[in-house]
C-alpha cells in the first residue's frame, strides 16, 4: 500500500506559479511511476503530466507542456509538479497518483490516489 498527500494548491491570479507537492508513504520500494491529474465538476480526470522512478522521463499533457513541470525526489519520496503561467482554465482539484504502468496516462493505469488539491486561477 501507498499513500499519497498532494499539498501546495491554492488561490492565484492568472500567469502567477505554483508548485504541487505530493509525498507518498508506506511501500515506496516500488519503482513507482508518479503522475498528476486534474479535475473540474461534471468532467472526468484529465492526464496532466507523468514520471518513471528515475526522474528522467516525463510526459505531459500535449496542451500544457512547456508551462508545467514535473519532477521528483525518491530520497524525500516526493514528487512536484511546477506550474507557471497560469490560465483560468487551469483551475481543478489536481490529484497526484502512483502506479507501475509505464507513464500511464488515463486513470485506470494508476493504483493509488492522493486527496486531491484545489488550484483556482482567477482572470
Amino acid at each position: 500500500q501507498v499513500q499519497l498527500v498532494a499539498s501546495g494548491g491554492g488561490l492565484v491570479q492568472a500567469g502567477g506559479s505554483l508548485r504541487l507537492s505530493c509525498a507518498a508513504s508506506g511501500r515506496t520500494d516500488s519503482r513507482y511511476v508518479m503522475g498528476w491529474f486534474r479535475q473540474t465538476p461534471g468532467k472526468e480526470r484529465d492526464f496532466v503530466a507523468a514520471i518513471d522512478w528515475s526522474g528522467g522521463i516525463r510526459k505531459y499533457a500535449s496542451s500544457l507542456k512547456g508551462r508545467f513541470t514535473i519532477s521528483r525526489d525518491n530520497t524525500e519520496n516526493t514528487v512536484y509538479l511546477q506550474m507557471t503561467s497560469l490560465k483560468p482554465e487551469d483551475t481543478a482539484v489536481y490529484y497526484c497518483a502512483a502506479g507501475l504502468k509505464a507513464l500511464g496516462t488515463i486513470p485506470s493505469d494508476y493504483d493509488y490516489w492522493g486527496q486531491g488539491t484545489q488550484v483556482t486561477v482567477s482572470s
